[in-house]
């Protein structure tokens, strides 16, 4: 009897899936195709919703209750904090959005590259048949990307990318840093709100009072709504990461084949090896170094 995971797969082993016909070796990368983007109109358009938000907001705390304050103090303080974490979100959500997840070569699944291999006799490869590719294990076909993805989790349309094995560190710290800019925001805008009907509303803004009221709901609708979206995937991320399982894997409730590692060692594998300040910042590129990312159990 085959397992549930295997039932999911092409088994190439016969010689008729194997014919140049069907898997045609892929056209050579040029210059200017190495950047990775997924042109999907319904995650571009996402992509646009969430910097505009994202700048929405930044205008509301600038302009409506940053530069009216009496206090410098506090206008430069939550000024800073304020902008310094959004710049981190929107960098994370570009490096989420244009970093590969783990595409697995398309159109390798040929019969010379297979020969290649130097297979073990009763050894098992899998083949993708929508993307002609040789399928490694916890690889899964995204039908977006039209790829089979290394460890994928999700396709998420808010970053218009696959969340996988090279990304899945700048996703995390984008939904952790737009949660902390939405807990900022929603302290601010309390502040705010209780300054302004404690002192007279035409002196706490620059706006006019109806405006101001207009401004600072919508940007508590937004920073609650996104607060507690992005914290919820926050924290099912970090779960997933810990337990070393994808959430595709938890869904279809694949057999693990895969030796398991203590939650410290996963995070390592995701977040780079050894732990340094590097894990937050979206500009280091993660790295493994004894923390391999692949470890079967044979």
């Amino acid at each position: 009897m085959k397992s549930p995971a295997h039932r999911t797969r092409d088994i190439e082993r016969q010689a008729g899936y194997l014919n140049r016909e069907h898997c045609t070796p892929p056209p050579p990368r040029t210059g200017s195709d190495t950047m990775w983007f997924i042109r999907d109109s319904c995650g571009i358009a996402c992509g646009i919703i969430t910097w505009l938000l994202v700048f929405y907001a930044e205008f509301v705390v600038v302009f409506v209750m940053l530069l009216p304050a009496k206090n410098v103090a506090y206008s430069l303080f939550n000024g800073v904090l304020f902008n310094g974490l959004a710049f981190l979100a929107l960098a994370s959500h570009a490096k989420a959005m244009c970093t590969d997840p783990g595409a697995v070569p398309k159109g390798n699944a040929t019969k010379e590259f297979i020969e290649s291999l130097q297979l073990k006799p009763g050894q098992v490869v899998y083949k993708c048949p929508k993307c002609c590719s040789i399928k490694p294990d916890r690889a899964h076909h995204c039908s977006v990307c039209k790829r089979c993805i290394k460890k994928m989790d999700h396709h998420c349309p808010w970053v218009n990318n696959c969340v996988g094995e090279n990304n899945q560190k700048y996703f995390v710290l984008f939904t952790m840093y737009i949660a902390l800019i939405s807990f900022h925001a929603l302290i601010m805008a309390a502040f705010h709100f209780v300054f302004c009907f404690e002192e007279d509303w035409a002196k706490c803004s620059n706006f006019s009072p109806p405006a101001t009221v207009i401004l600072l709901i919508l940007l508590c609708f937004e920073g609650l709504l996104f607060l507690i979206f992005t914290a919820v995937m926050f924290g099912t991320q970090v779960h997933s990461i810990c337990t070393d399982e994808t959430g595709i894997e938890q869904l279809k409730k694949e057999e693990r084949k895969w030796a398991k590692k203590s939650k410290w060692m996963n995070m390592k594998v995701v977040f780079g090896h050894p732990f340094s300040i590097a894990w937050l910042s979206p500009f280091a590129t993660p790295d493994h170094g004894k923390a391999d990312v692949y470890q079967y159990i044979v």
